[in-house]
C-alpha cells in the first residue's frame, strides 16, 4: 500500500528544542546534587522510563515521589524558556513537499502542544494534533499505544502511513502499527544508535520526507 499519510513527531522532530530539554535536565539534576549531563551523553544513553536515567546519571535509585518532583522541575523549566525554540530550519518547507495528509503526534503535554503549534503558525497543516492527554506511561513502548490511538482517529490503515520521528520510540510506535518510518538525526538520539535500528535515517528534514515517499 502506498504510504498517503505522514504523522510528524514535534519535540526534537519539528521543533529544534533539545538544548532547551538538555538545560532542563541539568537544572532538574542539580536540584538534587547530580552533575551535569553533555549533549553527547544524553544522545547516547538516554532511556525510558526517565526515571531510569535520572538513576543511571544519579548512581542511585530514584523513587516514584522524588521523580514527580524531578519531573515538575523539569517542566517548570522548560515552560518558562520555551519562547527560544525555533522550528528545525528545513520543517515549513518539509511539510510543504509531502504530497499527502499530515499530522501531529508528540509525547508532551496536549495542553501545552496545542497552543506552541499555534504560536510557531502551524494552524490549520495538520488533520490532526496530539498530545498526551492521559497518565504518561512511563516505558519505550507507551508511544506505540498513542500512535495507534492517533492513527485510530484519524480512520487511517496503518499501512497507509509513515512516521518522522527522532527516536528508536518512534521507530518502535511505526513498527508496531505497520507504518513506515524515517528517523531524524538532528534531535534527541545519537545516529548510530537510530542506524541500528534499521530504519531509513536522515540528516535533514527534507531529506527525511524524500525517504518518507520511498517508504
Amino acid at each position: 500500500m502506498t504510504r498517503t499519510h505522514l504523522v510528524w513527531d514535534w519535540n526534537g522532530t519539528l521543533l529544534n528544542d533539545f538544548d532547551l530539554v538538555l538545560q532542563a535536565t541539568n537544572h532538574a539534576l542539580a536540584t538534587v546534587g547530580g552533575p551535569p549531563v553533555t549533549a553527547d551523553h544524553h544522545r547516547r544513553h538516554f532511556v525510558r522510563p526517565v526515571a531510569d536515567y535520572y538513576a543511571m546519571v544519579l548512581g542511585r535509585a530514584v523513587d516514584a515521589d522524588e521523580f514527580d518532583q524531578l519531573d515538575a522541575i523539569f517542566h517548570d523549566a522548560y515552560r518558562a524558556r520555551l519562547t527560544t525554540c525555533a522550528l528545525a530550519d528545513d520543517a515549513v518547507n518539509a511539510m510543504r513537499s509531502w504530497g499527502g495528509t499530515q499530522s501531529l503526534l508528540s509525547m508532551w503535554f496536549h495542553e501545552d502542544l496545542v497552543p506552541a503549534v499555534t504560536a510557531f503558525g502551524l494552524d490549520g497543516r495538520f488533520r490532526r494534533v496530539d498530545g498526551v492527554q492521559v497518565a504518561l506511561g512511563g516505558d519505550r513502548a507507551f508511544k506505540a499505544g498513542h500512535l495507534a490511538r492517533h492513527i485510530a482517529a484519524l480512520e487511517v490503515p496503518g499501512e497507509s502511513v509513515v512516521l518522522i520521528g527522532d527516536s528508536l520510540d518512534d521507530a518502535d510506535a511505526a513498527t508496531s502499527v505497520g507504518a513506515g518510518c524515517v528517523l531524524y538525526t538532528g534531535g534527541f538520539t545519537d545516529e548510530d544508535r537510530l542506524r541500528a535500528s534499521g530504519q531509513p535515517v536522515a540528516a535533514t528534514l527534507s531529506e527525511a520526507v524524500e525517504l518518507a515517499s520511498a517508504a
